[in-house]
Parts: structure tokens; sequence; C-alpha cells
């Protein structure tokens, strides 16, 4: 071996020694913080609403057909409002879709986590994480289709006190483009409505 090899190697592994004091279990980059607190984000959808949905059948397969459901979402506060649970029952002429969408607020991070369990499987997904600005709430995160990892995004838009808009989206490009493939209205029922 020369002797500029040994030297290059040797000034390597001196970079790579940690530091005297340093800890050898150093924790992860917080995330981002948001600009404010979000932890009342979700008040506006506490109640009962009706659902319209259009999802894409087949996603990131090239397909185009689109099926529709109707029925309700009723979300409820946990917590003062840090959690709440979003619970879905709509159906189609493709069928009945129940699920619950589980929403964590991170105080530190300022962040919100939401989860989806559909009931016919019983799995909970991972989260998608992100938060509310300028009336608009946008959340990314990842998920494993056909043993596939994409990117998913999630959006809440167009809110009222009596209509919102949520949008979902996959990218098998690291969000350089993205396919919708589910959509959803929400309109508020009125408090005696069946």
């Amino acid at each position: 071996m020369s002797r500029h090899l040994y030297f290059l190697l040797l000034c390597g592994l001196v970079l790579a020694l940690p530091l005297p004091g340093a800890s050898q279990n150093q924790e992860k980059a917080p995330l981002p913080v948001a600009e404010r607190d979000g932890q009342h984000d979700f008040d506006f959808e506490f109640g009962t609403w009706t659902t319209h949905i259009k999802r894409l059948q087949n996603p990131l397969s090239g397909a185009t057909a689109w099926v529709e459901y109707e029925g309700t979402t009723t979300v409820r506060k946990l917590l003062d409002g840090r959690a709440n649970t979003a619970e879905l029952e709509v159906e189609g002429e493709s069928g009945r879709i129940e699920g619950v969408a589980l929403r964590l607020y991170d105080p530190q991070a300022r962040q919100w986590r939401i989860h989806y369990a559909n009931i016919a499987d019983g799995e909970l997904t991972g989260p998608v994480t992100g938060a509310f600005r300028d009336g608009r709430g946008e959340f990314y995160g990842q998920e494993t289709i056909n043993g596939r990892v994409i990117l998913v995004r999630f959006v809440i838009s167009d809110i009222t006190k009596d209509s919102c808009h949520f949008e979902q989206a996959f990218s098998v490009d690291g969000g350089r483009t993205w396919e919708v493939n589910w959509i959803a209205t929400d309109t508020r029922r009125a408090p005696n409505a069946p």
C-alpha cells in the first residue's frame, strides 16, 4: 500500500471517530416545526356530514375508471380537540366502504398525523403528516402498493362552515407527478337529519 493511500485511509478513520464527549446515541433531527399552533385545525369538522366519494378503481395502473359512493362521515373530538376520529360509511355500485381515520396532533412539531383503517381488513395505515396553512391542509407519507413504496399526498381544501373537499394522490417518481385516486366532498348535515 502506498504511503499516500495509507495516509488517506488513516485520515478517513480519524474523521469517522466520535469527538470526545460526543454521545454514541445521537437523536434524529426533529421534524421542522410549523409556524403556528394548529391543535384546533380540525374543529371545523366536528359533527355529521353527507359524503360523496369518487375513487379511481385501479390506482397506478394507467386505468381511468372511477366509481362513486354516497354516505356519512361522523367526526368526533377527543382530548379537547388534540385528537379526533372520522368514521366513514359509504356505499355505491362497487360495494360498501367502512373505515375510520385517527388524527393525532404533535404539539412539538405542530403537525397532525393521520392514520386510516379500512374495516374490511382492520389494518391501520402508516401516517400522513402535515399541517394547515391558509385554510388548506397538506399531509404526506409513504405507502407500499404491490410491493412498491410510493408517496401519498392528502389535501383538505375549500373549507367552509358547511362543506369541505378531500383529495388523495399517489406518486411513484418522488413527488414530481401525482395521480389523484380519491376525491371526497362533505356537506354538513342539519342536526336532526337522518
